[in-house]
C-alpha cells in the first residue's frame, strides 16, 4: 500500500512540475543579449529588449531585476495582450572601467521560470575612448585593400 501511495505521489508531483509554464512557452524575446561594444566612462547607455506575448492570454511582467545598481531595467506594468509586443528598457551607468557582463532577471506573473537578459560591453576612460574613436575613423578612411580585421 505504501508503495502505491509513494508511486502515485511521485506521479502527481512529476505531472504538476511538467504542467508549469515556462517563460519561453509564452513569450518570444527578439534578442536576449546586447553588446554595447566600447563605451566612454560616465556616459550612460541604454538599450531595449523586445518581448512578444505568444500565448492566447494577457501576461504581466512581475519584475525585472538587475544584478547591481549600475544597471537599471524599466518595464510596463500593464498586461501585455496576446500577440502584442512590449519593450524592457535597460540602462547602464558606465562608471566602472573595464569589461562588463550584467544580467537582468525578468519574472512573469504565474510563471516559475525566469528569463535572463544580458548586456555586455567595455568601459574605457575618456582618453582611451577618444583614441579608440579616432582610430575607428582612420580605419574607415583607408582604402578597402588596406583594412585589417580583428580576430575574436
Amino acid at each position: 500500500m505504501k508503495k502505491i501511495l509513494l508511486i502515485a505521489t511521485a506521479f502527481i508531483v512529476g505531472f504538476s512540475a511538467n504542467a508549469q509554464q515556462k517563460a519561453d512557452d509564452i513569450i518570444k524575446v527578439k534578442s536576449e543579449k546586447f553588446d554595447f561594444g566600447k563605451i566612454k566612462q560616465n556616459a550612460p547607455v541604454t538599450t531595449y529588449f523586445e518581448f512578444t506575448n505568444t500565448s492566447d492570454k494577457p501576461i504581466v511582467i512581475e519584475s525585472a531585476v538587475a544584478s547591481c545598481g549600475c544597471t537599471t531595467p524599466e518595464y510596463a506594468k500593464e498586461p501585455i495582450a496576446p500577440k502584442a509586443t512590449t519593450k524592457i528598457k535597460v540602462g547602464y551607468n558606465a562608471a566602472a572601467l573595464g569589461a562588463f557582463t550584467k544580467p537582468v532577471t525578468v519574472k512573469l506573473a504565474g510563471v516559475t521560470e525566469t528569463k535572463i537578459l544580458t548586456i555586455t560591453g567595455e568601459v574605457l576612460d575618456p582618453a582611451a575612448y577618444d583614441t579608440y574613436v579616432k582610430q575607428g575613423v582612420n580605419q574607415k578612411a583607408k582604402p578597402a585593400a588596406a583594412k585589417t580585421t580583428k580576430s575574436s
